[in-house]
């Protein structure tokens, strides 16, 4: 591949919502380009992006994948990113490291949730943005319909830079409005000619919206304007790619990535509209904030993907972000504090790799083996150390226990996990202590499929997805006055234990409180932390269906001893007697944990959502508007949550979602209780 500068290089994202065509459009453009010599097709499976074996078997995008060409001497860098909600961190990490995103919608289609929320990432990581529409050949396609509901929802900012010639079977190609041309194709050949005489008034319209929109980036082309002079084409590319760099405009073309109409066109605009890498980049430079110069003498550079290859191992691929890397030299982890050696860099092309012995600032590229270097990490010199900050990447929203179908595979099924989670960082994994089990977090039933499989493929070993176990907690609503006797003689010494304790509640999340109200000696002191030791260690363990005691207050009044026979033990085993008795008297309940939820949905949606979290038994505390959504605010238990995330995407179409954390324990029903216990039982025989 031909060497270029930061200044002819162009990282863009692909966007948008599943099924708009992203994937195609890749593959039509790299094949435009002559990156390929032939268009592969999602049905076939053999497109240069979905390339995983999963994604050939889906027919659908479930990582960013990432490939180059070249056009008008500028080098592209195509970043395609999966639509579904599930993968969203895919493009969290893409977005992370390109200067523009090129949001790709159907013709035939409103505008869909992913549209938006793809293009709210893109705004919040301040990036140039364009929008393909495609799929201009199918029916029900207009134009004229998706533009104006962008106008509508997004403002003025955007503006369009192509029209289509013809819709359904009569589209046959678009008029380019920078330079009052157009465009037909056909295979690989695009003729340009004249507007068509019936076009031509639409064309010049949209082309004055066009450039009113863009000349106000350059007050010298501004005031040409208002004079009214006629403006180059040069005129009007400067002014687009300011306007677009500075996020006032937002340009929309068209075509047919299947019938790779538009293409040229829209590539023209990649090279003059889209920003290049040369923008300083902000770094973090001996605990200072810095503006970081992409020609600085300082060799730095941002991981933002791991990939777990079967033959070459773990490929790391990274954005540079000043200087040059170079092969087989060494290169430092700010964040790990560790040396790497750099083997042989490369650029991918899907899975393909295309060896090179540098790579320049702002580029993008990989290398293999690399021994702790994970997502997120910065890598620089060691004398001259820099990092930028970690990625951000979505929470997890679905939580599911795992349980490995082999009983010896428990370790395998970890570090499988483990492994995974090194590629995915919107995976989470850890062991809940009070359980023990194991339990993965994801972002969708779909995410949490996709690992499971890959978990077999890779690691061979298949595991199960189940609700995980809710930690209840058990107390009491009455008291009691019991007693506890331990005696034992069996020859020799004999043991003796003797207490009176008195069980009362506490107010929820008050904890456990323990009394020492021994007078005259009847308990000698050193037998007394015996029997505080006895209460916690029944308390921990349950008493009616296993699960920790809580929030009980327990008083020691009386009780007798033996001056031979008793022992800090025969008290121990006294006070769990007497505790295990008295809290069956004292008005036993079980406690389930509450959680705080918070529920973002349009308005249409609302009633939908207050209907399903009555039916969970929730409490709503309120509702508020913001951001032109409502937040619902309500109190769930756990037990109703697990599946909350693919409810609610099903129940508003995606456009919802929610925070959901722990916030206090309180009784569970009784006929809830009953069936709790029960369980226990039938696990504990």
């Amino acid at each position: 591949m031909k060497k270029y500068d930061t200044s002819q290089i162009r990282n863009v994202a692909i966007i948008g919502h599943g099924g708009t065509g992203k994937t195609l459009l890749t593959e039509a453009i790299l094949y435009r380009a002559g990156a390929t010599n032939r268009k592969g097709n999602i049905s076939d499976g053999n497109t240069v992006s979905d390339f995983d074996p999963e994604e050939i078997k889906r027919n659908t995008s479930i990582s960013t994948a990432l490939a180059t060409c070249q056009w008008k001497d500028t080098k592209i860098n195509l970043l395609d990113t999966p639509g579904f909600f599930d993968f969203v961190g895919e493009v969290v990490a893409a977005l992370e490291v390109v200067e523009g995103s090129l949001s790709v919608l159907s013709a035939t289609d409103s505008l869909p949730v992913g549209f938006f929320t793809t293009w709210k990432i893109a705004d919040e990581k301040n990036l140039a943005r364009t929008i393909f529409i495609n799929k201009m050949d199918k029916e029900n396609a207009s134009f004229e319909k998706v533009y104006e509901e962008l106008r509508e929802k997004l403002g003025t900012k955007v503006v369009p830079i192509n029209l289509p010639i013809g819709s359904y079977t009569n589209f046959e190609g678009v008029i380019d409005l920078v330079n009052m041309k157009a465009y037909y194709a056909k295979g690989l050949d695009t003729t340009e000619a004249e507007i068509p005489d019936n076009l031509r008034d639409d064309a010049q319209r949209y082309r004055e919206e066009l450039v009113e929109a863009v000349v106000v980036a350059d007050e010298e082309v501004l005031e040409r304007y208002f004079e009214g002079e006629e403006l180059s084409e040069d005129d009007i590319k400067r002014c687009l790619r300011l306007a677009a760099a500075q996020k006032e405009v937002f340009p929309v073309a068209c075509g047919s990535a299947e019938l790779n109409i538009g293409l040229q066109p829209l590539m023209n605009m990649l090279v003059y509209g889209m920003p290049a890498p040369t923008e300083k980049v902000s770094a973090t430079v001996g605990g200072e904030k810095i503006e970081l110069d992409p020609t600085a003498n300082q060799n730095s550079a941002l991981v933002f993907k791991t990939l777990a290859d079967p033959y070459v191992g773990k490929i790391t691929l990274f954005k540079v972000k000043s200087g040059l890397l170079k092969s087989d030299s060494q290169i430092y982890n700010a964040m790990k504090n560790e040396t790497e050696r750099l083997g042989q860099l490369f650029f991918m092309q899907g899975k393909e790799q295309l060896a090179t012995d540098a790579i320049v600032a702002g580029d993008i590229g990989g290398v293999a083996k690399l021994q702790y270097t994970e997502t997120s990490d910065s890598l620089c010199d060691k004398d001259k150390l820099v990092t930028f900050d970690p990625i951000e990447f979505p929470r997890p929203v679905l939580t599911l226990a795992v349980y490995p179908k082999g009983k010896s595979d428990t370790d395998k099924v970890a570090s499988g996990l483990v492994r995974l989670s090194e590629e995915d960082p919107t995976i989470s994994i850890e062991q809940n202590k009070e359980t023990s089990e194991f339990l993965l977090s994801g972002m969708g039933d779909l995410h949490l499929e996709i690992i499971s499989s890959r978990l077999k493929k890779k690691f061979g070993v298949e595991m199960e997805l189940v609700d995980p176990k809710v930690p209840y907690r058990e107390t009491v609503k009455g008291t009691a006055k019991v007693e506890g006797k331990h005696k034992k003689q069996s020859g020799g010494r004999g043991q003796y234990g003797h207490v009176w304790l008195e069980l009362s509640p506490m107010p929820l999340g008050e904890g456990f409180v323990f009394e020492d109200n021994i007078f005259g000696g009847s308990v000698p002191k050193q037998y007394i932390p015996a029997v505080e030791k006895g209460v916690k260690e029944t308390m921990a363990d349950g008493v009616i269906a296993g699960y920790p005691v809580v929030d009980v207050k327990v008083s020691l009044f009386d009780g007798s001893y033996h001056d031979v026979d008793s022992s800090e033990m025969a008290f121990k085993i006294a006070a769990s007697m007497a505790f295990k008795k008295g809290f069956v008297d004292a008005k036993p309940i079980l406690l389930e944990p509450i959680m705080s939820v918070e529920v973002t949905v349009p308005d249409d949606y609302m009633g939908d959502v207050m209907g399903n979290l009555n039916k969970k038994r929730g409490k709503i505390l309120g509702m508020e508007p913001r951001d032109g959504d409502q937040v619902v605010k309500a109190l769930v238990p756990m037990s109703e949550m697990f599946r909350f995330a693919i409810e609610l995407r099903a129940m508003t179409q995606g456009w919802g979602n929610f925070v959901s954390i722990f916030d206090h324990y309180e009784e569970l029903p009784a006929q809830l209780a009953e069936k709790v216990k029960d369980l226990k039982e039938e696990e504990a025989n």
